[in-house]
C-alpha cells in the first residue's frame, strides 16, 4: 500500500508568482486551511517543495 499525504495550506497566494499559484491550484488547494490527501509520488513531491513555505505537509 502506496502513502498518503495531508497537504494543508497554510498561507495565502496573494503575492505570489504565477507558477507558485498554478501549484497550489493542481495540488487541489483553494482556501487557507483546506486540506487535501494525495498519493506520496515524486511529482506531488515536487510540487511540495515548489510551495514549501504556503504548505504544511503530514502523513495521512
Amino acid at each position: 500500500m502506496s502513502n498518503k499525504l495531508e497537504i494543508t495550506l497554510k498561507r495565502s497566494v496573494i503575492g505570489g508568482t504565477q507558477v507558485q499559484r498554478k501549484t497550489v491550484e493542481a495540488l487541489g488547494l483553494k482556501k487557507i486551511r483546506q486540506s487535501v490527501v494525495l498519493e506520496d509520488t515524486p511529482s506531488v513531491r515536487g510540487m511540495i517543495n515548489k510551495v514549501s513555505h504556503l504548505v504544511d505537509v503530514k502523513d495521512a
